[in-house]
């Protein structure tokens, strides 16, 4: 993925925005990437989650949530490695990766434990409820409040030990600020 059509193409993308819009997107590049990287992996997450609990795993939500959350952790970390957080590092690919679903893994338990407490504190499932309400409750609950309480804690726990330095490495592509206008003498404008 590295130095990949993508990444000049945003770099293309990021160099056109407005003065003012540019210096916030600049200064928030980090967050923004990884909300959309977030965003991919709740995409995977969802399509696993449903597919796998309304098939061979419809007595146990909590299991298919696991499961979709492994999936969509693999696909998180190799999209936060190659762009999130790609000018930081200076770990050991193997300790940066181990880390990586260490971090993830609490952000596991903290993605089933709203579902957990929806299904079997709140008793939200049938027969108790009917079945349009357990699924809304399954949603809100594991892929809405579990999902905002893991990405807090997953975005934290990330710089702060995952990718933990800011550095400019070799092959690394990374968002450039737009060049000042400059007038004939070479002075800014």
């Amino acid at each position: 993925m590295r130095g990949s059509g993508c990444f000049e193409a945003a770099n293309a993308v990021f160099a056109r925005l407005p003065g003012s819009l540019h210096a916030l997107v600049l200064k928030h590049r980090e967050v923004l990437k990884f909300a959309v990287v977030g965003g991919a992996a709740f995409l995977v997450d969802n399509a696993v989650f449903y597919g796998l609990k309304l098939t061979v795993l419809e007595p146990k939500p909590v299991t298919a949530k696991v499961v979709a959350v492994l999936v969509a952790t693999i696909v998180s970390y190799v999209l936060n490695r190659e762009w999130s957080f790609r000018t930081r590092g200076g770990r050991e690919r193997h300790h940066e990766a181990a880390l990586f679903f260490l971090v993830s893994g609490v952000g596991l338990v903290l993605s089933s434990v709203p579902l957990w407490i929806s299904r079997y504190v709140f008793l939200l499932e049938t027969p108790g409820v009917s079945l349009v309400a357990q699924e809304i409750a399954d949603f809100v609950s594991a892929q809405v409040i579990g999902t905002l309480i893991a990405m807090v804690f997953r975005f934290w726990a990330f710089r702060k030990w995952v990718f933990p330095d800011e550095e400019d490495q070799p092959g690394r592509v990374r968002l450039v600020p737009a060049a000042e206008p400059k007038d004939e003498k070479g002075e800014a404008a």
